[in-house]
C-alpha cells in the first residue's frame, strides 16, 4: 500500500516559486519583466527549458538568463505556476488568453497543458472558436499538433465549405488545404473545388502571366509542382462533362496524360474501365440529421436573415449561423424552472414553441444573456424580436421587432421561475404554467393590446391562451 500526498507536494512547490533565496535562473518576458526560477525544476518539467538552460548565458552572480520577449506576463505567470505546482486556474481568464496560453504551452513543450487546454476550448468555447475562425485555423496548421482543433475546423468546413471556397482567402497553408480535400463529406460540387485549387496554386506563383493562354511550358510545370499534393485528391470522374471541357481542359498540361485520356474515355464510354484511380464521389447532400423536432433548415435561414436584418432570406447553402440546441422540452422536461437553469448565462438565443392542436410555431430571439438571478425586471434591447413561422396550414411567417426597447424582455425572480419561462414584451409572447408543466394547462400567450405595444405587430390573430406540445431553445453561433 502507498500513501500519496500530491496536494501538499503541489502546495510546497508552488511556494518554492516565490522563494528568492536559492533561485538560479531569471526569465525575461514581454517588456523586460523578470521572473525568478530554479533550473532543476525547469529542466525536469520542460524539455524546452532543459535545452534552453544548456545554452543560457550566466551573469556575474552565476544566474542564468533566458529571454522570451514574445510571451506576455500574464501567460508566463500561469505557465510557471503550472510548472511548479501542476495547477492552472482559468476560471476568470478570457478565451483569447486561454488560446494564447495553449499555443505558448505547446511551444514550451508542455504537452500535458497544451492538450488539456485544447480539449477545454473545443468542449467549452466552441462559439468563440467559430467566431475567431481565421485567427485560429490559419495558425494551428503551422504545427504538427492540435489535431483536435484541426478536426473541429475541418468538420465545420466540410459542412459549410463556402467558408473557404468562396471567401477569396488564398493565404491557406498547403497542409490545411490537403486535409480538407481528403474528406469524402465535403459538401460542394467538385468543379468548385477544382476552381479553388487552381486559383490557390496560381496565387502561390505570383509571376505567372494573368492569362493562362500566354503560359509557357515552364509556367504549367511550376503550377503542377505547386499542386502536386492537391491534384491526386480531385474527384475528376465526378465532374460534369461540360465542366471538364470548359474548366479543366485549359489546365490539362498539369495533369498526367493517362488521367486526361481516361477522362475523355469515361465521357465517351462510361462503362469501360479506366487505368487511373477513381475516387468516390463526395457527399454533397444538404440534408442533415434532425437538429430540431419543430423547425427546419428553411426556418433557420429565415431566422438568421432576421437576426442580421437582411432584406432577403439567406439561401440554405449560405446560412451564417449554426443553431446549437440548449434545451428541448420533450428531452429535458417542461418545468419552467428547467428553462431558467439550463439557459442561464446563454446569450443570442432563439426560443421556438409548437402549439398544441394547431400548426402554429411561435418564438422569440433574445440577444442578451438569460439571467436567473436578477429578480423581477424588464431587460432593455433594440435587437430582440418575436415571430410566427409558416408551417402546415400557416402560409406566411410573421416577424415583429421590438419597438419599446425598455420592455423587450422580462426576467423573473426565483419564485416566479416555477411558473414562467421565456417572456417577451408584456404578453406578446410568454410561456407560463400554473402546474409547472407547459404542456398541461393553457397558460401560454401571444396577446397584444392596442394601448400596450412593445413589439411592432401581433404574431397571432387571437388572444386565447394555449398549451404547447414541445419547445426548444437554441444558441445562435456565428460560423465564422
Amino acid at each position: 500500500m502507498s500513501f500519496k500526498f500530491f496536494d501538499k507536494l503541489s502546495q510546497d512547490f508552488s511556494e518554492l516559486l516565490y522563494d528568492k533565496k536559492e533561485y538560479n535562473v531569471v526569465i525575461e518576458v514581454d517588456k523586460k519583466e523578470n521572473f525568478t526560477a530554479h533550473s532543476v525544476v525547469l529542466r525536469y518539467r520542460s524539455s524546452y527549458f532543459d535545452k534552453e538552460l544548456e545554452n543560457a548565458t550566466t551573469n556575474e552572480n552565476h544566474i542564468k538568463i533566458i529571454i522570451k520577449p514574445n510571451i506576455s506576463v500574464q501567460i508566463f505567470e500561469i505557465i510557471l505556476k503550472y510548472i511548479y505546482g501542476g495547477i492552472v486556474n482559468i476560471e476568470d481568464t478570457d478565451t483569447k488568453t486561454i488560446y494564447e496560453l495553449m499555443v505558448n504551452a505547446y511551444e514550451l513543450e508542455l504537452k500535458e497543458l497544451s492538450v488539456n487546454l485544447e480539449s477545454y476550448l473545443i468542449e467549452s468555447k466552441a462559439s468563440w472558436l467559430r467566431t475567431h475562425f481565421s485567427l485560429v485555423y490559419h495558425s494551428i496548421y503551422d504545427s504538427n499538433e492540435f489535431e483536435g482543433l484541426k478536426k473541429f475546423y475541418n468538420d465545420i468546413i466540410a459542412k459549410y465549405p463556402n467558408l473557404i471556397f468562396e471567401s477569396g482567402d488564398f493565404a491557406f497553408q498547403e497542409t490545411a488545404l490537403v486535409s480538407i480535400l481528403k474528406r469524402d463529406d465535403l459538401k460542394i460540387e467538385e468543379i468548385k473545388i477544382w476552381d479553388y485549387v487552381i486559383k490557390w496554386g496560381i496565387t502561390q506563383n505570383p509571376t505567372l502571366p494573368t492569362n493562362s493562354e500566354d503560359w509557357s511550358k515552364e509556367n504549367f510545370k511550376a503550377l503542377k509542382i505547386t499542386l502536386r499534393q492537391c491534384l491526386p485528391l480531385i474527384r475528376y470522374f465526378h465532374i460534369p462533362d461540360e465542366d471538364i471541357w470548359e474548366k479543366v481542359k485549359p489546365y490539362k498540361k498539369i495533369l498526367d496524360e493517362q488521367l486526361w485520356d481516361d477522362m475523355i474515355q469515361h465521357h465517351m464510354f462510361p462503362s469501360k474501365p479506366v487505368k487511373s484511380l477513381v475516387l468516390p464521389s463526395r457527399v454533397i447532400s444538404t440534408s442533415e440529421l434532425p437538429f430540431s423536432t419543430i423547425i427546419k433548415n428553411e426556418h433557420v435561414a429565415e431566422l438568421s436573415s432576421w437576426i442580421d436584418r437582411q432584406s432577403t432570406t439567406y439561401s440554405l447553402s449560405n446560412i451564417p449561423y449554426e443553431f446549437q440546441l440548449i434545451l428541448r422540452g420533450s428531452r429535458d422536461g417542461f418545468n419552467p424552472k428547467t428553462f431558467w437553469n439550463m439557459c442561464n448565462g446563454r446569450a443570442g438565443t432563439i426560443v421556438v414553441a409548437k402549439v398544441a392542436g394547431t400548426d402554429e410555431i411561435f418564438g422569440g430571439y433574445n440577444p442578451l444573456a438569460w439571467d436567473n438571478s436578477v429578480g423581477d425586471c424588464y431587460m432593455e434591447t433594440n435587437d430582440s424580436f418575436i415571430f410566427s413561422l409558416k408551417n402546415g396550414n400557416i402560409q406566411n411567417s410573421i416577424l415583429s421587432r421590438v419597438i419599446n426597447s425598455n420592455g423587450a424582455l422580462f426576467y423573473c425572480d426565483s419564485i416566479k421561475q416555477n411558473n414562467y419561462g421565456p417572456w417577451f414584451g408584456i404578453y406578446e409572447f410568454r410561456m407560463k404554467s400554473n402546474v409547472s408543466d407547459f404542456t398541461q394547462n393553457k397558460e401560454c400567450s401571444c396577446k397584444s393590446y392596442p394601448d400596450f405595444f412593445t413589439y411592432e405587430k401581433p404574431i397571432r390573430t387571437t388572444n386565447e391562451y394555449f398549451s404547447i406540445v414541445d419547445y426548444e431553445v437554441f444558441e445562435v453561433c456565428k460560423i465564422i
